[in-house]
């Protein structure tokens, strides 16, 4: 064939105006100003703006302090997420294919992205197919595993298709592009799984829920708060007790700390080499119970190796390694068998070769022919005409026979091979994989192997790396409904893309959270199906697009890593959000309790900014980024509750026993006031003493440091919180109330305890 020009640099510039060149399909990441304005303009946000306005027109500029809360939060997640973005932008630059293209006669080397319709792409040995072609020259074995799941390889010939996502096993060859983007059969099977997936995860439904009804509820309450005050008092100080009361109900902190350990976990997996593309995998990772593993590139690396020599009619071993070392020599690159055992035998040139016979997947053998001898590799059952008893060892697993005879070899099998040994070989495990399923079975979580493999051969793999009670079915041959067996069998050979995607639809539907890990184009839509999907770097792109998880170095050893992190974060976050929903529990409580109480709301927005940093703000940020690998049990919803809703009522209690004390006490406005602050701060400490339990010495500096912290605002800064001097007579009541409280918050737990067991 006359040498290959290809396109020519305006042909390229014509079809890429004409929107015919391979381009990324993925999501990008947001833009920063996407994310400044996704963090500025929110429905907290406005409210508190609206809030400050109210106050601002009153003229107590030292009640706007809580504004400052506001700028950090808003400051603090919109950093976080731009670094976060930054971070996942590298990765993901890291992560772009290139290929080799001729254009004009010359080789060039472009992004799989800049492919245009018609370019001449170059293809070698370990090369993916970045596109749908048409081979114009030269011949090439090619494994489709990640297309079809099927590991034979398969030949190709001139005007042969290459599917996109599968490799060069051996041969250089051409192809020219016949499909580009969403026209590849890879992205035909990819666009089933381009549908928007409900996020599986607790924190967002719950973060969600609780802006909801704040939303709802915030503006009715302030509006009767407002006009009951202001029976009561003069319009500023109605103003001020209104917004106090509101300011309290939004939980604004809460969700720039979940943003905020969320982003953090981004960076932090990046060291390990694992790309996170969605913000909630990382907890819903942590929550599975179920994980569903691709054979091939999960636990194995796609490679095969020589586990076994069995020696055949008495023929020495140094015989059978001298014949493998002078084949692995000169077939090297034939076919995977002839790959594995060049990457264990030495390599030997001793004799001039008379003829060489390539492995064909028809004839399924090969071989090669010296001065005195000829070897022979291939399958047994083709290569021998009679029955070998040894092979009765070996029924699941991938076997040839080696063979000798004293004829030159020509395209048709000699008779009367003389058989010299049976090797045995298997995929290649990758060599953490038994330590990471063994991981996994410790922390309960159910393991299942999914692919279209032969089941023997994956039954096979899986008892290598530990898997026990294998049970294992032929998805192709069976009758039973897959609902009828997700949970019965761990096992699934000859699996299809839609059967793969059943079988994850079916073990949600049985209540399993289901992790899935893959990297062909025939995982894709089980991938999009599962929980949580995590993809292998060397595998295909449109994998990589759909999946949640991208471990760039293909290691499965990163897995444990991320459920730890995953761990961590969801834990902290579950323990920091206890203190959030105290402080809207019991403000909203309150404002709906003085809307109808006729009497003065008891605080002063600066006061509750106190509050709200010490036992809040503060602790929840430190205590969020703490280690914590322990195992994630029950709903998060009812496990914040069962810590935050004891606080809030005892809060709630306490501060109606001081509104009735007057009645028996003489106390002015700002003792009440006081109280109230000393109560509410005191309670708050209590539920920062549980939640530091066991305490180590990070939060013993934290809770030693916010009490003093706390003392000193009494003492020192009281003008500045609107707070009065503490008598005897107030150090006494406050000693009071505080044992009281303790009392109160050990009662209310344990009837929530009771109440959420009910509920279990």
């Amino acid at each position: 064939m006359e040498k290959i020009k290809g396109l020519t640099e305006k042909e390229v510039h014509d079809l890429k105006e004409k929107g015919l060149v391979n381009y990324k399909s993925d999501v990008k990441t947001k833009s920063i100003k996407q994310i400044i304005c996704g963090n500025v303009f929110t429905l907290f946000n406005f409210l508190n703006f609206g809030l400050a306005l109210a106050i601002f027109f009153t003229g107590s500029y030292k009640n706007l302090l809580f504004l400052g809360v506001v700028f950090c939060n808003t400051i603090i997640s919109t950093v976080q997420e731009i670094r976060s973005k930054i971070t996942v932008d590298k990765l993901s630059l890291m992560n772009e294919s290139k290929t080799t293209v001729i254009r004009g006669g010359v080789e060039k080397v472009i992004s799989i992205y800049d492919i245009v319709l018609g370019d001449i792409i170059k293809l070698t040995p370990g090369s993916q197919i970045p596109t749908d072609c048409t081979l114009i020259d030269g011949d090439a074995l090619v494994n489709e595993s990640l297309i079809t799941g099927e590991e034979e390889p398969v030949e190709k010939k001139s005007k042969s298709n290459l599917f996109s996502g599968s490799f060069i096993i051996s041969g250089t060859c051409y192809g020219k592009a016949i499909h580009v983007g969403r026209d590849n059969y890879a992205s035909t099977i990819a666009l089933e799984a381009k549908y928007i997936k409900k996020v599986n995860s607790e924190i967002m439904n719950f973060i969600n829920k609780i802006i909801k009804y704040i939303s709802i509820a915030i503006v009715p309450i302030g509006i009767m708060l407002l006009l009951n005050q202001m029976n009561k008092m003069e319009l500023n100080d109605a103003i001020i007790g209104t917004v106090a009361a509101l300011i309290g109900m939004i939980p604004e902190g809460l969700v720039l700390l979940t943003s905020t350990v969320l982003a953090i976990s981004i960076m932090r997996l990046a060291k390990y080499k694992v790309l996170v593309q969605e913000l909630y995998c990382i907890e819903t990772l942590a929550r599975v119970d179920t994980l569903c593993l691709d054979k091939t590139g999960t636990i194995t690396e796609g490679v095969m190796e020589v586990s076994e020599i069995v020696p055949l009619n008495g023929v020495k071993m140094i015989d059978i390694t001298d014949a493998l070392g002078l084949m692995s020599y000169h077939l090297d690159g034939d076919n995977q068998t002839m790959n594995a055992i060049s990457a264990k035998y030495s390599r030997k040139n001793d004799y001039e070769v008379l003829k060489k016979v390539p492995f064909s997947s028809k004839n399924k053998w090969s071989g090669i022919s010296f001065e005195k001898v000829s070897y022979v590799i291939g399958a047994p059952d083709i290569i021998c005409d009679y029955k070998i008893k040894e092979l009765d060892d070996y029924t699941n697993y991938r076997v040839v026979m080696l063979c000798k005879t004293n004829k030159v070899l020509d395209r048709s099998l000699p008779d009367n091979l003389k058989p010299m040994a049976l090797i045995v070989i298997n995929d290649k495990v990758k060599k953490d994989a038994r330590a990471i399923l063994n991981y996994f079975k410790e922390e309960g979580v159910d393991i299942k192997l999914i692919s279209g493999d032969n089941p023997i051969t994956v039954a096979s793999v899986a008892e290598r790396v530990g898997v026990e009670n294998i049970k294992y079915i032929d998805m192709s041959k069976t009758k039973l409904e897959i609902s009828d067996i997700v949970e019965e069998y761990n096992i699934f050979g000859r699996v299809t893309p839609q059967q793969k995607k059943q079988i994850i639809t079916h073990l949600k539907e049985k209540g399993h959270t289901v992790a899935m890990t893959g990297d062909g184009v025939n995982d894709i839509l089980a991938l999009k199906e599962s929980d949580c999907s995590i993809a292998m770097n060397n595998g295909s792109d449109a994998a990589r697009c759909v999946s949640q998880l991208v471990l760039l170095d293909s290691n499965f050893s990163s897995m444990p890593k991320v459920v730890a992190e995953g761990r961590r974060s969801i834990n902290n976050i579950q323990r920091s959000s206890s203190l959030f929903l105290c402080k809207t529990s019991y403000a909203t409580l309150l404002a709906i309790i003085f809307t109808f109480l006729g009497r003065a709301y008891p605080f002063m927005p600066i006061q509750l900014t106190l509050t709200s940093t010490l036992t809040i703000g503060i602790p929840s940020f430190i205590l969020a980024l703490e280690p914590n690998n322990e195992r994630i049990n029950g709903s998060m919803i009812i496990n914040v509750l069962k810590k935050s809703l004891p606080t809030a009522l005892t809060i709630v209690s306490t501060i109606l026993l001081i509104m009735i004390l007057p009645g028996f006490v003489r106390l002015s406005k700002d003792e009440i006031s006081t109280l109230c602050v000393i109560a509410t701060g005191l309670t708050g400490f209590i539920l920062l003493y549980r939640i530091c339990v066991p305490f180590n010495s990070i939060r013993r500096i934290l809770f030693i440091g916010l009490i003093i912290a706390f003392i000193i605002a009494l003492i020192f800064l009281k003008d500045l919180f609107s707070l009065v001097v503490l008598t005897p007579k107030l150090l006494i009541i406050s000693t009071s109330l505080f044992a009281l409280d303790i009392m109160l918050f050990n009662f209310y737990t344990k009837l929530f305890y009771k109440v959420a067991d009910k509920i279990k």
